[in-house]
Parts: C-alpha cells; structure tokens; sequence
C-alpha cells in the first residue's frame, strides 16, 4: 500500500511504525471473512480493510468525521484479522494509532465523554472498582435485568497457599479481577502450590493498562505499565522469580507488548523488554506439568467442558491448544465449539460502549457452545467469563478454576 504521510505525524515514531503497517497490507480481504463486525454488519468500513483505509486517509492529512470514529470504535480488537493476514499485518498496533488521532481531532458528545472518562478511572483502580461492586452486589436484586447481568455475584476466594517453594513466580493481581473473581488467582496459586511453585503478588502493582490503552488514553496508560515494572523490577533484579504468571489473557497480551510500548522511553526500555520476556500465560506455565495433572483424573467427573479461547490468548499472544491439553491431561472431555476463533464480544470496556453488538455475538457464540452439549464453560479471561456467564445459566469459568476443583 503507498502512504503519504500528513506533516503531522509524518517521521514521528507513531508515524513510521503506522507507516510499516500500512505498507504491509496488500488489499487482500482474506482479513473481513474472520471479522466479528464485518460479519454482523456487512459494511465494508466495518472490517479490518476498511477501517486501514479509514486510518491511511486520516494519516494523510484527510478530514476526521464521527463516522471515522463510529468504524473504527465499533473495533473489538480482537485481532483475529492478524490470526488471518497473510502479509502480518500488526493491524492491532495500527488502530491504536489511528484511534489516538481521531480523538484528537473530534469531540464526543459530552455524555461520552463523561461515561468514557468514568469506565477509564473506575475500572482501572482496584479500591474504585471493588467499591462500586460491592455496591451493586448488595443492591443486585433492586437492579433491572440488564444491569444484573453486568454484576456478577459475589465469589469467595479461598485460602492462598503458605508453603515456601525454591521456585518462585510473580502473578498480576489486575484491576477488575480482585474484586469480580477473587478466586482466580487463590486457584492458580493452589494448582502451582500442588506442583512446587510459589506465586507471589507483588502489592504495588495494579491495572496493566491495556484499558486506557485502548481508550487512547496512552499516556496514562505507559504510567500504569511503569508502575507495574517498578513493583516487579526487584522480584526480577534479584533474580528471585522465573516468570510473571497472567491468569487474565488481556493482560498477558499487553505486559507482553511492554517491552515495545516504552522502546522510547530511555529510562525503563530495557526493563520493559525483560518484563516482557519473563511474562508468561499460566498455560504456557502448566504445560511444562501435563505429565504430573496425569494424575489427577477425578477432573472427568464434571463431564463434557466447552472451552472458549479469548481472543487475546489465541490471535494477541497466538497461543492455541495449550489449555485443552493441559485440561485433557487432568482427565477432562473438553471441546471446543464451532467458529472458537470468533469473539464473545466482551472485549474489555466494549460490552459498556457498544452492548448492541456485543450482546449479539455474546448470544452467537453461547448458542455454539450449547450446541456442543456441554455441561460447563471454561475460559481464560475473566472479562469473557463474565460476559458469557451474563446471557447463560451454564456454569462459566476460569479454566484453572476447574483444574483446582
């Protein structure tokens, strides 16, 4: 594809990595047959060519228009066009980009503003977010049903392991994932414990800032990713851990982009990159154990599982087929539905903006899980889990929540 660049952003870092990206893409389409939106909608802008189109005209010094900003939007960046292109295009990165422009140069409505502005302070500060939860969990049945469904009910996390282990790995604790399903991580540290590694919560880190990222609010967000690697960086520079355990795949997809997000930043470059080299999916941990779960076949009892892969784990991190034999190892039937590469729709803080669309593939993608005939749903990210769990009375959870049953 042949750019020319605005003066704007022409030679500017952004410019020549969206530059890159661009010239990649070869005008294929092979991305639009994998596109949740595109899918739904059938508008060419609402697919991954479109909206690179979109970004190039915008890049080149074109007019910016709310309709550039619908498209590009009603994006779940799921990334499953990346999974599909055959050029590699990072079309992930490009959007971000495009995304921090068009938001520069058009106003939301001031009602947008203010929703957007709250889901990025509430959401990504744990004490914030646990607060208001608590708060709808107590007035849960005074709610209407769509707000229900948005509340989960309250979980209890179970003991965290005491036993001192020679290997020891650090976990994200996360911003959402406290406070909506404690029991994630108490489980993972329960599993790892039973296998001879200790996990370790750092305190001072929190939200890994893939929220703000992608609410373009990138500076913030490049503060969340320092904070993280300062709360970790004396774990790592005494070499006292062996990885940086991610119980939540959206978060493991961006710690593992921290070593590029802040190449420029002098100060934390190096860091950044070796943060990101020790983090590791906990299915890419539990592998290296398939032999040792062999034994714990009583898993079979829970009879058929449907595992849904997170976009962010199988087209942000390309990691397939881990979980289902880590799972199938312990002695589970687990199965994986029809379209599993096609998003659920939850997407972080797109299931609060565009619950329309989301609500759509959430049915989609819960009626190809039913059809599968089994008894329970695991997944690897607590945003899916939740948003499956909204629309089903299956049971929805995390598949190390399972493993620790």
């Amino acid at each position: 594809m042949q750019t020319n660049l605005a003066d704007f952003i022409k030679h500017t870092r952004e410019g020549e990595e969206a530059e890159a990206i661009l010239r990649a893409c070869v005008h294929c389409g092979f991305c639009t047959a994998t596109c949740p939106t595109y899918q739904l909608l059938g508008d060419e802008l609402d697919g991954p060519r479109g909206r690179i189109y979109l970004i190039k005209q915008v890049l080149e010094g074109a007019p910016v228009t709310a309709k550039t900003q619908l498209h590009l939007d009603r994006c779940l960046t799921c990334r499953n066009c990346e999974t599909t292109c055959p050029s590699g295009v990072k079309y992930g990165r490009l959007v971000d980009i495009g995304r921090k422009v068009v938001e520069e140069r058009v106003e939301r409505p001031l009602g947008e503003r203010v929703k957007r502005k709250a889901l990025i302070e509430g959401l990504t500060r744990k004490t914030v977010f646990g607060a208001a939860l608590k708060a709808g969990q107590a007035l849960r049945p005074l709610l209407s049903p769509a707000m229900q469904d948005k509340v989960p009910r309250r979980r209890n996390a179970g003991v965290w392991p005491s036993r001192a282990h020679a290997r020891k790995m650090l976990v994200l604790e996360g911003c959402a994932q406290p406070a909506m399903a404690p029991n994630i991580n108490a489980a993972a540290a329960r599993v790892l414990d039973a296998l001879g590694v200790q996990l370790i919560v750092a305190s001072r880190a929190g939200c890994c800032g893939a929220l703000r990222h992608h609410m373009t609010a990138q500076e913030a967000a490049l503060e969340d990713m320092r904070r993280n690697i300062d709360a970790w960086w004396p774990y790592v520079e005494a070499a006292e851990v062996e990885a940086i355990v991610m119980t939540a795949s959206g978060c493991g997809v961006t710690v593992k982009e921290y070593g590029h997000l802040l190449a420029h930043d002098a100060a934390y470059a190096e860091k950044a990159r070796r943060i990101s080299a020790l983090t590791r999916d906990l299915s890419e941990v539990l592998v290296e154990f398939e032999g040792e779960l062999a034994g714990w076949g009583a898993a079979k009892a829970h009879g058929r599982v449907a595992y849904h892969p997170p976009c962010t784990l199988q087209h942000g991190q390309q990691i397939r087929g881990k979980v289902e034999g880590i799972l199938r190892a312990a002695g589970v039937d687990v199965v994986l539905c029809a379209d599993s590469h096609l998003c659920c729709g939850s997407a972080g803080s797109y299931s609060l903006l565009q619950p329309e669309l989301s609500l759509q593939l959430r049915d989609r993608k819960l009626a190809s899980l039913q059809d599968t005939g089994a008894h329970m749903i695991v997944s690897a990210n607590v945003g899916c889990s939740a948003h499956l769990q909204s629309g089903t009375g299956t049971p929805v959870m995390h598949w190390i929540e399972l493993l620790d049953r």
